[in-house]
């Protein structure tokens, strides 16, 4: 039973060892895909993005008809088709005079630091020329990176107007918070899971839907109509119910038009008054498509990132979107990645050599903690960097230094059973942390700075000094104590019955 036990938790260690430097692969779609989650490089290891946004200095075009009312059905006109019409064009500047100012350069500055932090980017460097307004943003490169760098440009500019007069209803400013939410519809040929943009609004912003609900909604009046099409919303989200055939009647409404960045995103009416505040816009359509169901989510958490934090008082276009290249190669990581496994391997042989078979456990459960370490710094989402690297090695040698003191201690014990495994490890573990309790007060303080090199580094040894503590006290102790056996052991090899 108890080599069964021990070839169980070495076949464990085996497996998770696998899993970790060598990942687990499934078919997808005529490839293999590694299913194990990737590190988080920093941007000195896998390079990053440059973007620079620049100050829009364009004009817009504005078709406006006699009334002077904006016309948003004429941009393929034809300047005569235009004059007939009596619409006129009118140039103006996406930046009146009035916004190119330092204050509102640094409160874009702010909104585009708050919407990175929201779409996940903590790793990130931002510069902001005061005189011309442009910023420069630094990223790391992911594939994530394209969606952002499109958030970035977009002002979030959020507006619901009357339909009919332009007037505007609702901005950002009655905007709480927005976010993405899931329903599930079971019914018809909707079938399958509805992604909604959830917006609430904030108090006075309450007031103004409840308002604009019970002011824009379903109405019927008298008309020689014969055919119309009756719009309705719940809760602002529009679907056609069907067409009536009258002679004398027609259903009429007031409407409303949200628009995001000046553009239209639905025309609406209400069927009921809303109180609760809130507005769910539905993206896309239900689905059981599991790549579908995560566009419509990344579109919709897209714009819940956007409208969350604000507009960008600054229209800005993206002047630069570069990759740089990190100054480390693959080649070179891979050196200094074959010369640290070398040096534990020499370690790891050095241990087997003094203590024998005592060694060659404690060799697999050190292994086996290497192995859960970087499955652990993967999926804490710990980004890795020059700095991270060297915490790594530091907490291999900690590792290194605990086995080593252990095993010293029961090698000097005549009578090795499990009374005198858990007061070797009490000793071990009591000499150990005591020695490191300045280390880890630097390392907490690290994991707190806001510069990455040094929060890399502290999270990474964080990690490690946390493993060190919990898997030596749950593996390496179950290993040692059932590699011995029952009657003990003393210290030239032979079993409690022998010596006598």
């Amino acid at each position: 039973m108890k080599k069964i036990k021990l070839l169980t938790i070495i076949l464990a260690i085996v497996l998770v060892t696998m899993v970790a430097f060598f990942g687990i692969y499934v078919p997808i779609q005529n490839r293999m895909e590694n299913k194990v989650k990737d590190y988080a490089y920093a941007m000195d290891l896998k390079g990053g993005r440059n973007i620079r946004l620049k100050v829009d200095t364009t004009n817009k075009t504005t078709i406006k008809d006699s009334n002077g009312k904006e016309v948003t059905d004429a941009t393929n006109l034809s300047d005569d088709e235009l004059a007939e019409k009596g619409y006129t064009k009118e140039e103006t500047p996406y930046n009146s005079q009035d916004v190119l100012n330092e204050d509102n350069y640094k409160k874009s500055k702010e909104i585009i630091e708050k919407r990175l932090k929201a779409l996940g980017v903590d790793n990130y460097v931002t510069k902001l020329d005061e005189t011309t307004g442009d910023i420069l943003v630094e990223i790391p490169e992911n594939d994530n990176t394209d969606s952002v760098v499109s958030n970035l440009g977009t002002t979030g500019k959020f507006e619901i107007v009357d339909s009919d007069t332009g007037e505007v209803l609702m901005d950002n400013s009655d905007i709480k918070t927005a976010r993405v939410m899931y329903g599930s519809n079971q019914t018809g040929t909707s079938a399958g899971t509805t992604v909604y943009l959830d917006i609430e609004f904030n108090k006075d912003g309450a007031n103004k839907l409840e308002n604009i609900s019970s002011t824009y909604t379903n109405s019927t009046n008298s008309t020689n109509s014969a055919n119309t099409t009756n719009t309705t919303n719940s809760e602002a989200n529009n679907t056609t119910n069907g067409t009536t055939d009258s002679s004398s009647t027609q259903a009429t409404a007031k409407e409303i038009t949200m628009k995001i960045d000046d553009q239209e995103i639905m025309s609406t009416s209400f069927d009921e008054v809303i109180e609760t505040g809130r507005l769910q816009l539905s993206v896309g359509q239900a689905t059981t498509d599991t790549s579908t169901l995560q566009g419509y989510i990344n579109q919709a958490g897209s714009m819940a990132v956007v409208l969350d934090n604000g507009n960008i008082p600054v229209k800005y276009t993206v002047d630069t979107n570069e990759y740089v290249l990190s100054n480390i190669t693959q080649d070179e990581l891979n050196i200094i990645l074959y010369v640290m496994i070398g040096l534990v391997a020499i370690a790891l042989i050095v241990l087997i050599i003094r203590y024998k078979t005592e060694g060659l456990v404690n060799a697999f459960s050190y292994v086996g903690l290497a192995s859960v370490f970087v499955l652990l710094l993967r999926y804490a989402n710990v980004v890795v960097s020059i700095e991270s690297i060297f915490g790594i090695a530091v907490v291999l040698i900690l590792n290194y230094i605990f086995v080593n003191k252990l095993l010293s201690k029961l090698k000097k014990e005549e009578k090795v059973d499990k009374a005198v495994i858990s007061i070797a490890f009490k000793e071990t573990y009591k000499e150990f942390f005591i020695r490191i309790i300045p280390i880890c007060i630097a390392v907490i303080t690290f994991c707190f700075i806001q510069w990455e090199p040094l929060s890399s580094f502290g999270m990474v040894m964080f990690w490690g000094i946390a493993l060190i503590a919990v898997y030596n006290i749950a593996i390496t102790n179950l290993l040692v104590r059932v590699k011995e056996s029952k009657g003990g052991k003393v210290k030239d090899g032979r079993n409690k019955e022998e010596a006598k």
